[in-house]
């Protein structure tokens, strides 16, 4: 893959799990996304929404897999579909390359242990966890995205985890509020780990008000930027986000919200004012939908 894809102006997906739960897949714990690979019957949901995402302009979906965790399927009684969930994903995204053959398939590789929030565990089992997932979907995938990481040290960890593939990885930053990481760290202190495989950074699951408060220190980084744009209210509440989702009924804007403002037209104005400020790297995540990614697409 072109190490200067990302200098020109690309358009990735939307909210994949947000998606199918708005097109009619049923909560099952705190699976999420992960149940659409885990019941066969939402296998040709999750394919018609890759495809829908690719049909409104995105030129890179993501494998679904932010919830094909060890840790997450631990916690819903199904680690032992591990292998299965992670390959099936990568599969179903293959096959929609198959179809429309110029565009790019992400292999989403999501935090280890929770979401929105630093791993503290050591660097040997980080390392390990993140090198067994993207193992099982390299066969299928472009290149790697860090999907919605909380600190440096996890990005480090991931950088070493995918070296033996030797495929490029683009780094997606989550910054909850303000312009720190979950970790303390600012998004500048992540300079220093780049290596030659890097394709860009972005800000992932993130408002776009907290991206353009963080737009000249993600400039100051010197390498395409971009980001992955939410429509929740907040992604930090109250009692943390794990221990919230755990009581919910299943879907994360019970407790984080979702936007009313933020139509397809207005992410269109957005995106415009943001592309012209020179973000490069364009796109969705959760309550983003394929007429947002349109929006988006037709502004490029």
């Amino acid at each position: 893959m072109d190490l200067n894809f990302f200098k020109k102006t690309r358009i990735l997906d939307g909210g994949m799990g947000q998606e199918l739960l708005a097109r009619g897949m049923k909560p099952n714990g705190t699976l999420w996304s992960a149940n659409a690979i885990l019941n066969e019957n939402y296998h040709q949901l999750l394919t018609d929404t890759h495809r829908d995402f690719v049909k409104a302009g995105a030129e890179v979906i993501v494998t679904t897999t932010f919830t094909t965790r060890r840790k997450r399927l631990r916690d819903n009684n199904v680690e032992e579909k591990f292998e299965y969930l992670n390959k099936k994903a990568g599969q179903i995204a293959h096959n929609i390359k198959k179809e429309f053959p110029n565009i790019y398939v992400a292999g989403g590789i999501p935090p280890q242990n929770l979401t929105y929030e630093a791993d503290e565990r050591s660097e040997e089992e980080i390392i390990k966890n993140f090198n067994e997932q993207a193992k099982l979907l390299d066969p299928y995938v472009d290149f790697f995205y860090f999907d919605v990481w909380s600190s440096v040290k996890e990005f480090k960890c991931g950088i070493k985890a995918i070296k033996e593939f030797k495929k490029p990885y683009l780094i997606g930053i989550h910054v909850s509020e303000g312009t720190k990481l979950p970790s303390g760290e600012n998004i500048s202190d992540i300079k220093d780990i780049f290596d030659d495989q890097l394709l860009g950074v972005m800000l992932s699951c993130v408002s776009p008000e907290n991206y353009e408060a963080n737009l000249e220190e993600l400039k100051s980084l010197n390498v395409p930027f971009g980001f992955k744009i939410n429509g929740f209210i907040t992604t930090k509440p109250k009692n943390g986000y794990t221990s919230t989702f755990i009581k919910s009924n299943g879907n994360p804007n019970e407790f984080l919200g979702q936007r009313k403002d933020l139509t397809p037209k207005k992410i269109g104005e957005i995106v415009k004012k943001f592309r012209n400020n020179g973000a490069t790297i364009l796109g969705g995540c959760c309550e983003t939908r394929p007429s947002h990614i349109y929006e988006m697409a037709s502004i490029k």
